[in-house]
């Protein structure tokens, strides 16, 4: 079996873009890949023209090491953000080529499975004004939904510092959530990278109150100093890593023990294959698993095929009930969430199709995601610039 070509599908919303990669073989079996790129798809699909000339037409699909390997260092130079996005789409589309010829899906390759649920958290939710009633009534939308946890960012446009005000509002929120959600729902609070680690350890010990189960980027992901600094000074668990777009560069985060949990995405990442590496190394480290999972339902179906078969793996992210839900009908078989959990698909490769159809009726857009504009939450850019 040999590799003809690849097509790409860019689906499109105002706050995201996602991309589909479909791999196209000698024997009519075709896979399908997907990452989500901010204000860089244009760049992805321009490497993917290149790289299919370079490297993808006349690929076996059944050899992802070799693949992924030429497409990583086969042209000199270092593998950033695109290129690793590239690859990932490439990657979990042959992984759906090699289950599809062989009946099976792609957890079965890949060890096994070690469960046959795994357990999802809600986010993109929180679309409303940023006032402690409409939190908590959207909170509570969620629970009525079935999810047994969720995740936000209540700090508004913070940035390094978080004033007296802005701590009283955003703790409000936070307090208003966990009102709406009980105590026995998981409460995942968000970060995205805003805080210097004086600031982040001084609201680290103000959110212990409501006990969420993880603190996510509590400062900008450079410097693994700084969140080492922060871990040592909370007892909340610290997440980070969807903004590495290598596994080699986990090492260090490693060796400082600044992570409880650690979140590649396997759109950027390279794959699953490149993310079930990771995941192994983190176990060794004592260290969970719980993918970034901004993408649409063909990222989701990629993130449980690792979940099946990964000792390690807490937890996954899901958008789709809640921000763009309409965009799910652009993949046949989507996984859903029935009582807080995605269960394992036994179908075969990733059990999803891509409808081209489907996806055209959502063409690309100048998509804008700015996490320090007023009002980010509510995913709407034309609300206000870049929010």
């Amino acid at each position: 079996m040999r590799i003809t070509g690849i097509s790409t599908h860019v689906v499109g919303t105002p706050w995201r873009n996602l991309t589909y990669v479909q791999v196209h073989t000698d024997e009519g079996i075709t896979g399908v890949g997907e990452t989500r790129m901010l204000g860089r798809t244009d760049a992805l699909l321009g490497y993917l023209r290149e790289a299919e000339a370079n490297h993808i037409a006349g690929s076996d699909p059944f050899a992802v090491e070799d693949l992924v390997r030429r497409m990583k260092y086969g042209d000199y130079g270092r593998a950033g953000e695109i290129v690793m996005s590239g690859i990932a789409c490439v990657e979990m589309a042959c992984w759906d080529i090699k289950g599809k010829a062989l009946g099976v899906p792609v957890w079965q390759l890949l060890g096994g499975k070690v469960t046959d649920k795994v357990k999802a958290y809600a986010n993109g939710w929180y679309t409303v004004e940023r006032t402690p009633e409409a939190f908590h009534k959207a909170a509570g939308a969620v629970v009525e939904r079935g999810y047994r946890a969720l995740k936000l960012d209540p700090f508004g446009t913070g940035h390094f510092e978080l004033d007296h005000a802005e701590t009283l509002r955003s703790l409000a929120l936070v307090e208003a959530v966990r009102d709406a959600i009980g105590p026995e729902t998981e409460l995942l609070v968000e970060m995205h990278g805003r805080f210097s680690p004086a600031t982040a350890v001084r609201l680290a010990g103000e959110l212990e109150r409501f006990q969420p189960s993880w603190l996510e980027e509590p400062v900008p992901p450079e410097n693994l100093k700084a969140l080492a600094k922060v871990a040592e000074k909370t007892r909340l668990p610290i997440a980070t890593g969807e903004r590495i777009h290598d596994r080699i560069e986990f090492r260090e985060l490693f060796e400082a023990q600044a992570a409880d949990i650690i979140q590649p995405d396997l759109g950027h990442i390279g794959g699953i294959g490149e993310t079930r590496k990771l995941a192994a190394t983190a176990e060794t480290h004592y260290v969970l698993v719980a993918p970034h999972n901004v993408g649409g339902s063909v990222l989701t179906a990629a993130s449980l095929q690792l979940a099946g078969c990964t000792p390690n793996f807490k937890i996954l992210e899901h958008f789709n009930d809640f921000a763009d839900a309409e965009i799910k009908k652009v993949v046949k078989g989507a996984p859903q969430v029935v009582d807080g959990y995605f269960q394992l698909s036994h179908e075969p490769g990733l059990g999803v199709e891509l409808d081209t159809d489907a996806a055209a009726e959502f063409p690309q857009q100048q998509a804008r995601f700015d996490l320090w504009a007023e009002g980010w939450e509510k995913r709407n850019p034309s609300g206000g610039r870049g929010a």
